[in-house]
């Protein structure tokens, strides 16, 4: 049986993550846009009350431009730990954006030494010369307790880590994913629909979450949850409720989700657990 499937039925409830900024929208999208650390650090908080477990952070410099720059996540996460402890996993990007190069993303990740991050497959490894550094940074990563979480845009990046993973390039059975459900380009709305690119294509990565764009991104959280996978929501990736209005913040794109998700008996997955759960895979 498909894992994905498989794990629809396993009883175990969903993780909320918040993606609250991203490397691409400013203030002038939404004033409620959280670029600073003490802005960070009050959306953790709200998003947490909300049901979160996890954030996702992207940091700026002053221009408000994305950037991998370590003292500026240090900032970050200091603020956040300040202000809800360890009751959120704090991820880190390693995104490129096409401003960076993959030693650049490496060396983010080893200098820093987050508790988690994500990668996006594409940008750490644009062919095969790269594959190398991407191993040992693997190795290294789960040597050190780091979380990682791997982005796929596409069936051809799904196909593509799943090859690595049967030539041994990934220290491990399994890694977790993210899928994304369109793209960063104006006006994306992406749709439960397509999930299924991913869903039928998939039989190595049990411990998936998603990430869709516009209205119905709560819809599309809501059908991952129902089939066993995880969900991240926020203004990296869409500003709109489920009916059609502005967000006030955050933490109001995850209440749609969270309720829904009560009402049909599935329940919210803590930091404590979604930890426990990724140290049997990792």
């Amino acid at each position: 049986m498909n894992t994905l499937y498989a794990a629809a039925s396993n009883g175990r409830g969903a993780a909320i993550a918040v993606a609250p900024n991203g490397g691409r929208r400013l203030k002038a999208d939404h004033p409620a846009l959280p670029l600073s650390s003490a802005e960070l650090a009050e959306c953790a908080a709200e998003c947490l009350e909300a049901g979160a477990s996890m954030i996702h952070i992207h940091v700026r410099d002053d221009a408000g431009r994305h950037c991998l720059d370590v003292e500026r996540y240090r900032a970050a996460i200091a603020a956040i730990r300040a202000r809800v402890s360890d009751r959120l996993i704090i991820q880190v990007t390693t995104e490129a954006l096409g401003l960076f190069t993959p030693a650049e993303q490496v060396a983010l990740v080893r200098t820093l030494h987050p508790e988690a991050c994500s990668i996006a497959l594409r940008e750490i490894v644009p062919d095969a010369t790269h594959e190398r550094d991407f191993a040992q940074l693997l190795e290294w990563m789960k040597r050190e307790r780091i979380l990682p979480q791997i982005i796929l845009y596409d069936r051809a990046d799904l196909e593509r880590l799943e090859e690595m993973l049967r030539r041994g390039l990934i220290p491990a059975q399994d890694i977790p994913v993210l899928f994304v459900l369109g793209r960063y380009t104006k006006h994306q709305q992406s749709s439960s629909a397509d999930l299924q690119e991913f869903l039928k294509a998939s039989h190595s990565f049990a411990h998936w979450s998603m990430c869709a764009f516009g209205q119905d991104e709560a819809a599309c959280a809501v059908s991952a949850a129902l089939l066993g996978g995880n969900v991240r929501l926020g203004f990296e990736n869409n500003l709109l409720l489920p009916n059609g209005t502005v967000a006030a913040n955050n933490a109001a794109l995850i209440t749609p989700v969270r309720e829904s998700l009560r009402l049909l008996g599935r329940n919210l997955e803590t930091a404590e657990m979604q930890r426990a759960a990724l140290e049997t895979i990792w």
